[in-house]
């Protein structure tokens, strides 16, 4: 393959030829190889991070593409562009057009103000600097280099960057070179995959050995890697010195992914994948745009206002006849009665959600929730199904080693200073044994000390945990951080007491059990990529092991192991724990079923411990057989999992841990507050079935006694079998495996659902997060409303497949947190987020949609009885100035500040949570509350109108003031009449609104006339009319909350 020195860098395309082989090339994702050194002349994607949803030429046309889609926008649009027909216009048409501007313009500038902030964090990234190592002039044979900073949007395939601690992986990278003294390099991979523990990547052997970076220039070297995938936890590669005939396999310990960080250290890297090829940009899905049903809702209860717009202003035209121009006519009718659609109903409830999610995030008692999503609050309040991922959500994924069982021996916690005391006796070999009870079986000799000893020492080497220690104060930063490292003395070293010592590792688990072995007396001392040293603290003697092979957890294989070689007696032991799955079909236990059973059932995520020793040639012949597998590019995984099934012959149990995952805090009793909501609570965990159960009835999860267990199915038998066998328990609390639901799924989806539904708890154990967001799907497609709570990146398909979708921060990342429409801190914050805020948002929404559209409508009917009776005339009955002022100035904020309104306080939603079911049937906002205010709009309407013509008979000139006066005053009275508690705002709405209206009578003295407003009998007239159209509402109003809803008002009051 041709390639191209570094300092020769190809010649930039030009913008034209770009945007052609973008458009009509669409280029294939292929595996590459890459001579390192040197560029490939093959194109790949720039490395331009680009967020941005428009442009400067596309920013409009999409803007208004989006907002049009919609049918209340494009029917206001309709209805201005008619307005240009000299024929059919009505009034001004700032009357149609100012509101349709306005509300065009909010969306305009908040989009233009979110790209732009989206193209300044792009444009941060772009513009970060990076090291690059390039070729300097080439002097004879001597082939110098320099360092270049270079943007990261500069970066190609086949570049070779230095990265520093706390820097960005800008692309794709293969790690070459690290100056570690340990040879290891850690990570951050929290913005990639959610976990924040650190990650320890390995550089390449054949490139660490060099003594410094600049001589990665001059070696001869060919590195092949794999076409681009979405998987970040797997990778294929081979690198090949072909100055040495050395080869090397690369794997995912070789990598560093874009978007992570570096956390120690300094890494050297090649670039192999960018920009659009890279890990983290081929697995930014495009969440679902989730839509409201309150949403769904107003846009119904719109196309009904529509279709009654046609039906009166064709009746109106029957009513005239069809002469004349009648199809003018009838269009200006429409025009007319475009009111009863009122366009303001959009806005306010936009800045409705807005204020919602502002009181949410102000909440001091569920400090740090955070609404990331503003559209779709009122959907807390009306949730039915509530999933929830186990550890870290339900618990608080703080892991306690609590038991270890041996066979013939279980120690917990209370007897842990015996396994320590026999610890003590074989390493001192003195003292007596201590007597520990067998368990179950009496005939079974006690433990020895050599037992013991052997499951602990299997603990404590048998992990990927890594002993961090902080630098002195003072240190150059520049230094290494493991070189400038020393033990502490929480760790068995001794050393000052203001250096301390922490755990890294991918789980909580493996630090939690390597805490417990330094609790028992040892410590983990030092590791680094070929030695892991350990500390008896009975002697304070260190002992050495070396590192020969390590065989990372996978989710296929649900184990771990490594081999180590004793220093002293240079001994081979292979070392391996996993899950009882796994496990129980390679080791001979009687016991060891019926123990993970009972562990299990305690509540405790249990591990198997074993091991066997190696002759020497044995390891040989496996580690050259390995080695093969591992460079092969196809069918690697198949080649390994062959080798490693060699070591698994002849494995000898150890023993039998159990680590505690504590329950969140106040996670029952929130739990409890939820069912008595009406939210049933399903549990979605990873972990084994008997885990699972316990957790369940810790928490109280279910509404039974029993709990029935589902037993396994692999056929549609099966399935139809279990169906049949449950479906005769109604409210039966449920707990069934991901396999088996997926099976019954497949056969009898319609059917299983049905019955799960019908369950008053339900736990999937062994649940795979791709089972999550399908549970999630089933249940929104039969029109539940579902909310998903989780805490690892593992729950971000469900969370983004809910309807509401609440991500916590926890020990596992940020990634569900970053991916929910609602951030909280803990599950207990649920009950007030959705029992009050939840609660209020809905009822707030539905009043003043209603309250809106009732202004509407009003206004309408006003305009249908004047037309009437002026002989179906098509003139408007207020000029555009007064309509427009009527939405806005005079009855605005009056109307918006029933989103501040309380029926009842937030201690009496939390003492009752019987109040949220209401909700979930849609009440609030049905059809029948809009028939009985469209049924109260039409007789306040009718009421003020004909008032006015029978009251004021002989000035039916000033019908103007009249009725426009008495259509404020009915609207100010009607918001106070829906208040259920004042507060300050509302009444500064009303007088302000008030004050604004009476300024407007004295000023505006061509619309009003001031001298017939002055008099008395003007006053008490318009007075009279308002109270006939309010008083009679007010009466029906007092005896509905009286005796209908009696119970309802004992709690309130």
């Amino acid at each position: 393959m041709e390639t191209t020195p570094l300092l020769m860098r190809p010649k930039r395309k030009s913008l034209l030829s770009w945007l052609l082989l973008s458009r009509f090339k669409k280029k294939e994702l292929s595996s590459r190889a890459i001579n390192l050194g040197h560029l490939p002349d093959e194109e790949f994607p720039p490395n331009y991070v680009c967020n941005q949803k428009y442009n400067l030429i596309t920013f409009l046309p999409l803007v208004l593409y989006e907002q049009f889609r919609f049918f209340l926008n494009m029917y206001f649009l309709v209805m201005a562009v008619s307005q240009f027909i000299p024929s059919i216009r009505i009034g001004y048409l700032y009357t149609y057009w100012g509101p349709l501007c306005f509300v065009l313009a909010v969306t305009l500038f908040r989009e233009a103000v979110d790209d732009y902030r989206r193209y300044r964090r792009d444009k941060e990234v772009n513009r970060q600097k990076y090291e690059r190592i390039v070729l300097d002039t080439p002097i004879e044979d001597y082939r110098p280099f320099q360092m270049e900073y270079v943007a990261a949007s500069e970066l190609r395939v086949g570049d070779i960057v230095m990265l520093h601690k706390g820097q960005r992986v800008p692309a794709d990278m293969i790690l070459l070179r690290t100056n570690e003294t340990m040879g290891t390099v850690f990570i951050r991979t929290d913005q990639l995959d959610g976990e924040i523990d650190w990650k320890l990547r390995i550089p390449l052997s054949s490139t660490q050995k060099l003594p410094t970076d600049a001589h990665l220039l001059d070696i001869n070297a060919q590195i092949f890697v794999e076409k681009p995938e979405k998987d970040i936890h797997s990778f294929i590669g081979t690198c090949i010195r072909l100055d040495e005939e050395e080869r090397d396999s690369l794997d995912i310990e070789n990598t560093l992914w874009s978007g992570c960080v570096v956390a120690s250290g300094q890494a050297t890297g090649l670039v192999i994948y960018t920009g659009s090829e890279t890990r983290s940009v081929m697995n930014n899905a495009v969440p679902r745009s989730k839509v409201g049903r309150l949403d769904l809702q107003v846009n119904d209860l719109t196309k009904v206002l529509f279709f009654a717009t046609l039906f009166v202003s064709l009746l109106l035209i029957i009513l005239k006849g069809f002469t004349g121009p009648w199809f003018g006519f009838f269009f200006r009718f429409i025009l007319l009665f475009s009111y009863i659609i009122p366009i303001s109903l959009r806005v306010n409830l936009d800045m409705g959600k807005a204020f919602y999610s502002w009181t949410i995030q102000r909440d001091k008692e569920i400090e740090g929730t955070v609404m990331r999503s503003t559209t779709i609050p009122e959907e807390l309040g009306r949730i039915q199904y509530l999933l929830a991922d186990k550890t870290g959500t339900l618990t608080k994924n703080e892991m306690v080693f609590q038991k270890l069982h041996l066979g013939n021996a279980l120690f917990d916690r209370e007897r842990f200073n015996e396994v320590e005391a026999l610890l003590t006796q074989h390493i001192t070999n003195d003292g007596p044994s201590l007597a520990a009870s067998p368990v179950d079986a009496p005939d079974l000799a006690a433990p020895t000390p050599r037992q013991v000893w052997q499951a602990v020492l299997a603990i404590a080497l048998c992990h990927n945990v890594t002993p961090v220690y902080d630098a002195p104060a003072g240190d150059d930063d520049a230094q290494s951080d493991m070189a400038s490292s020393v033990v502490s003395e929480s760790c068995g070293g001794a050393v000052p007491q203001q250096e301390l010592c922490d755990y890294q590792a991918s789980s909580p688990d493996e630090v939690a059990l390597v805490k417990w072995t330094d609790m028992m007396g040892v410590s983990l001392y030092r590791r680094d990529l070929h030695n892991i040293s350990l500390k008896l603290r009975a002697t304070n003697e260190i002992i050495q092991f070396s590192i020969l092979q390590i065989f990372p957890f996978t989710s296929e294989s649900k184990m771990m192991g490594i081999i180590v070689q004793e220093e002293n007696s240079e001994e081979i032991r292979y070392y391996v724990k996993g899950a009882d799955v796994a496990l129980a079909r390679l080791v001979r236990s009687g016991w060891l079923g019926a123990q993970c059973g009972r562990l299990a059932a305690d509540g405790l995520r249990t591990l198997v411990l074993a091991h066997r020793t190696l002759a020497r040639q044995e390891y040989l012949e496996f580690e050259a057989e390995y080695k093969e597998a591992r460079l092969c590019t196809s069918g690697r995984g198949e080649r390994t999992a062959a080798a490693l099934c060699k070591l698994h012959r002849g494995l000898e149990l150890l023993g039998l841990t159990g680590v505690e995952d504590r329950l969140a805090d106040r996670v029952p009793a929130t739990l409890g507050m939820l069912r008595a909501a009406g939210i049933k609570t399903w549990m979605l965990t990873g972990d084994k079935l008997e885990t699972a159960l316990c957790i369940a009835r810790s928490l109280q999860l279910g509404g039974g006694a029993e709990w029935r267990v589902a037993r396994d199915c692999s056929s549609r038998l099966h399935a139809h079998t279990l169906l049949l066998a449950l479906a005769d328990q109604p409210n039966m609390d449920l707990i069934i495996e991901g396999e088996t639901l997926e099976v019954c799924l497949q056969s009898y989806e319609e059917e299983f659902v049905k019955l799960l539904c019908g369950c008053s708890g339900v736990v999937v154990a062994r649940c795979s997060p791709t089972q999550k967001a399908t549970v999630a799907r089933l249940l929104r497609a039969r029109g539940h409303v579902v909310a998903a709570v989780g805490d690892g990146g593992n729950d971000v398909a469900m969370i983004q497949e809910a309807d509401i979708g609440v991500g916590i921060e926890g020990a596992e990342g940020r990634a569900a947190s970053l991916a929910g429409d609602v951030s909280v801190r803990q599950l207990s914050n649920l009950a007030r987020l959705f029992l009050v805020h939840g609660r209020r948002s809905v009822m707030r929404s539905a009043a003043l949609c209603l309250f809106i559209v009732h202004r509407g409508l009003i206004v309408s009917t006003m305009q249908a009885v004047f037309s009437v009776v002026f002989y179906f005339s098509s003139v408007s009955l207020y000029p555009g100035f007064l309509m427009v002022g009527y939405g806005t100035l005079f009855t605005m904020l009056p109307v918006f500040s029933l989103v501040l309104d309380k029926d009842i306080s937030s201690s009496t939603v939390l003492r009752y949570p019987q109040l949220y079911k209401q909700l979930t049937r849609g009440r609030q906002l049905s059809y029948k509350t809009f028939y009985i205010w469209t049924g109260i709009s039409i007789y306040q309407g009718g009421v003020i109108m004909y008032g006015a013509l029978v009251l004021f008979e002989d000035q039916l000139i000033h019908i103007v003031e009249i009725s426009y006066t008495a259509l404020i005053l009915t609207e100010l009275i009607m918001v106070a009449l829906t208040v259920v508690t004042w507060h300050w705002l509302m009444v500064g709405a009303e007088l302000v609104s008030l004050l604004m209206y009476i300024i407007t009578l004295l000023i505006f003295t061509t619309y009003f006339d001031a001298d017939f407003i002055r008099h008395w009998d003007f006053w008490w007239k318009v007075i009279t009319i308002t109270l006939v159209s309010c008083l009679p509402l007010y009466i029906v109003k007092y005896m509905h909350r009286k005796w209908s809803n009696r119970q309802y008002k004992n709690i309130r009051t």
